[in-house]
């Protein structure tokens, strides 16, 4: 039998680095990197690597007494690079990363300044190699058991689309913790381990089961089944802070570890440093990912996070049991009751996030993200660490070392431009919108870190930027990332590849933020302000130039432009202009950055939208446009539907009464249709207590409940109260480290949902839900709620 070759390439799932002995006795560093590959996993060791971090020239004297008179073992090289003050600076190199730690604790303490010293030693490895996640290797590779190991490891980049597997998880419990049975469902294998004995036509179940003792033997069934069946990912729903958290102090409390890494390796739990409520589970050789963190890190966005709430707006399921107060109760009854719903429940809950990780195509996102920026596949945001992943290796070669953070968190930057609007009930309204334009300007106007330290330099053939500002014109490396990003994500879209196509979106859009950004190395006023003034530019620009035109610009936002046409200008002959309009604006615009500042221009504006109607609506209570609230109706026939940016349809604080009141209203009123008899029934029938379903209010505690102190708002009132009563019935408090409340207004205040003991407040409704929606737009027809009510409201 022909053996089967080793592997020469893989896609990182973990990354980690320690201090080891070497041949020789004495301490090294170890980086270890867990592969997915075509021949199986992949376990690349690579020692010998020396953390590093860099100091100016001047305090190397001074360094080195220092370490030296701590036993701290380093040796200094001079290389060719320089401070962005232009102060020449060594590299400082360790043997081991005890040693490394210590010299940064002595730098600290003794007030030196050093640079890069937060770089960690897999992450450095990685990047100046310019691996992302796809890597090629070779080494001394030997099979061990049911993965590869490769030993004195070198690597290079290679693109990699890996084909993981993976196994939604979750766990079922009493309410002191004690662990009842976890469902697993993969491709390979659908079960779920309960502690119990098997009753009578178990056999028969539709959810497979898998009988077990205890916890102990629970715990030991989980663990043998990662080990069999090997999943490169672990989902599920809050799965690290819930699921893990509670299957390692189960754990802990019956004095075992659980090996749940790959080649038995050991799971353990890191704890944040900002957070003591929340932390990272580490399973060596597996990525965990959850469901939450990951649909918020490819931008999507629910009122609700719940996995009901999501499952059923996705997929038009939920769960078999409501997310209230009493679900931990029922879930103990059914457990000594009705094991078989359990069972169904346990896997019911896994299969829901797995279809929803499907759905939304959460796992390719994943991927590309992490083949385009370097970021761990569990990495929630990252926006600072794509770029420097990406950045620091081209800084280097060009001569620089990174700057620190800004001791000051840095100072606030322009926003985006916004134009004061023109409010009114439109017809024939065009929206041109700048393709990224942001990142367009960061390309055109060669926007850098390093080009702005270049362009200081050389100031006569620079080119001018905002505050001071000016910029290298070929001594730059962050309009060239954006190029390849962008030809990446055009062909992405040909490829109809939207999982790619929405992670380079992200990462392009991310790069003004970041520059923007205290907490970004990079981050310079000069930057930032240099994006976003010429942004003011160009779209002040460009609103001239379509009212040269003769049509009349009612509103501009960041990156797009709200054109209002004559009435009865057909929806053809609409088209036609602001397809007219936007090639005569980004052929004004390249001849103009030509004969300006000698450069080719990548602005792009496109026309997007026609609106048949659109609403831009006051200030509540003033005569005065709003900005970036506005609502338009779309198209004719079947393909006609409502936009709404920033009221109340579309916000997670208010009701479903009026999201519900909102649209029909404006449906209504875009359609030239009286709206009166219906604004006065909804009024009628919420007095009736008809839509009392629709009167839960839903907001998240962004704080702990004891931090609320001086205001004290509705929703935290509510918690508190359900807290309370949680804590009277003998239920765990659920609202005191932050979470979601539903409550309703009543008589006697906001009250909980689950524990409302008053009337509800109909009048706040009307008052406060109903009658600003129509106070918004009932105006530009000639009415007011008010008049249209007047009477009802009169006898109340």
């Amino acid at each position: 039998m022909t053996p089967t070759p080793a592997p020469t390439d893989g896609f990182i799932l973990t990354r980690h680095s320690r201090d080891v002995r070497g041949r020789n006795g004495e301490r090294t560093t170890e980086i270890l990197l867990w592969l997915w590959s075509t021949q199986g996993p992949v376990r690349l060791v690579v020692r010998g690597q020396e953390p590093l971090f860099f100091l100016p020239l001047a305090h190397m004297e001074e360094a080195a007494a220092l370490f030296k008179g701590a036993g701290v073992r380093g040796r200094f090289r001079r290389l060719p690079l320089h401070t962005f003050d232009d102060r020449a600076v060594v590299a400082c190199y360790f043997t081991t990363l005890s040693a490394y730690h210590r010299a940064i604790e002595l730098l600290l303490i003794r007030g030196l300044e050093h640079f890069e010293a937060d770089i960690r030693l897999p992450e450095r490895f990685l990047m100046e190699r310019f691996i992302t996640a796809g890597l090629r290797f070779d080494g001394q590779a030997v099979k061990r058991g049911d993965h590869w190991q490769v030993n004195e490891a070198r690597c290079a980049p290679q693109a990699v689309t890996p084909t993981l597997s993976w196994v939604s998880l979750d766990v079922e419990c009493a309410m002191d913790g004690a662990l009842f049975s976890v469902g697993l469902f993969s491709e390979q294998d659908a079960r779920v381990i309960m502690i119990g004995e098997a009753p009578p036509g178990a056999e028969g179940w539709e959810t497979r089961v898998q009988w077990v003792a205890d916890e102990p033997a629970l715990l030991a069934a989980f663990e043998a089944w990662f080990q069999r069946h090997d999943p490169d990912l672990v989902l599920g729903w809050n799965v690290v802070n819930f699921d893990f958290r509670l299957l390692l102090r189960r754990a802990e409390l019956y004095k075992r570890r659980l090996r749940l890494g790959r080649g038995r390796e050991l799971a353990f739990w890191r704890a944040s440093r900002s957070d003591p409520q929340s932390g990272s589970v580490i399973l060596p050789g597996r990525m965990v990912l959850d469901g939450i963190d990951t649909l918020k890190s490819a931008t999507w966005q629910f009122a609700s996070y719940s996995l009901d709430a999501v499952a059923s707006e996705l997929l038009g399921r939920g769960k078999d049991i409501e997310d209230v107060a009493n679900r931990g109760e029922k879930i103990t009854e059914l457990f000594h009751s009705d094991k078989e719903a359990l069972a169904r429940y346990n896997l019911e809950d896994c299969k829901l996030v797995w279809e929803i990780v499907e759905h939304c195509a959460l796992i390719p996102f994943a991927i590309e993200r992490a083949n385009l920026t370097g970021l761990e596949l569990d990495r929630v945001g990252g926006s600072v660490a794509a770029f420097t992943n990406l950045y620091l290796p081209r800084l280097h070669r060009g001569g620089y070392v990174a700057p620190n953070l800004p001791a000051d968190g840095g100072l606030a930057s322009p926003g985006g431009y916004v134009m004061d609007s023109r409010p009114g009930l439109y017809r024939q309204v065009l929206v041109l919108d700048f393709k990224s334009l942001y990142p367009s300007i960061i390309r055109t106007f060669c926007i850098d870190p390093m080009g702005l330290v270049e362009g200081l330099k050389a100031p006569d053939e620079a080119i001018p930027g905002f505050r001071g500002a000016l910029f290298s014109r070929d001594k730059h490396f962050l309009p060239g990332l954006i190029a390849t990003l962008w030809a990446a994500r055009d062909k992405a879209k040909a490829a109809r590849n939207q999982a790619l196509s929405q992670a380079i979106k992200i990462i392009m859009n991310s790069f003004y933020g970041v520059l923007g950004s205290g907490g970004c190395r990079f981050y310079d006023p000069r930057l930032a302000s240099s994006i976003t003034l010429r942004g003011h530019s160009i779209m002040q620009q460009t609103r001239e130039w379509i009212e040269a035109r003769g049509y009349q610009v009612i509103y501009g936002d960041t990156d797009s432009t709200f054109v209002h046409l004559p009435d009865e200008m057909s929806p053809a002959r609409a088209d036609e202009v602001g397809q007219s309009l936007a090639r005569e604006i980004n052929e004004s615009w390249t001849r103009l950055i030509e004969a300006e500042f000698g450069l080719p221009s990548h602005l792009e504006i496109e026309y997007e939208t026609h609106y048949r109607r659109f609403l831009m609506p006051t200030i509540r209570g003033l005569e005065k446009g709003s900005k970036k609230r506005y609502a338009g109706l779309v198209g004719q026939g079947e393909s006609e539907h409502l936009v709404f940016k920033g009221l109340e349809t579309v916000r997670t604080d208010w009701t479903m009464l009026a999201k519900q009141f909102q649209t029909r209203l404006y449906e209504l009123v875009f359609h030239d249709e009286d709206p009166c008899d219906y604004v006065r029934t909804m009024v009628d029938e919420t007095r009736a207590g008809r839509h009392d379903e629709l009167l839960v209010y839903r907001k998240r505690l962004r704080q702990k409940l004891e931090e609320y102190q001086k205001n004290v708002p509705p929703h935290v009132r509510a918690a508190r109260l359900a807290d309370e009563e949680n804590l009277r019935r003998g239920l765990p408090q659920r609202y005191q480290h932050r979470g979601t409340i539903s409550y309703l207004m009543t008589l006697a205040g906001p009250e909980p949902v689950e524990y409302r003991r008053s009337a509800i407040d109909y009048e706040h409704y009307i008052d406060k839900q109903l009658k600003p929606i129509a106070d918004a737009i009932l105006p530009f027809i000639g009415e007011s709620f008010e008049r249209i009510c007047g009477r009802q409201l009169d006898l109340f």
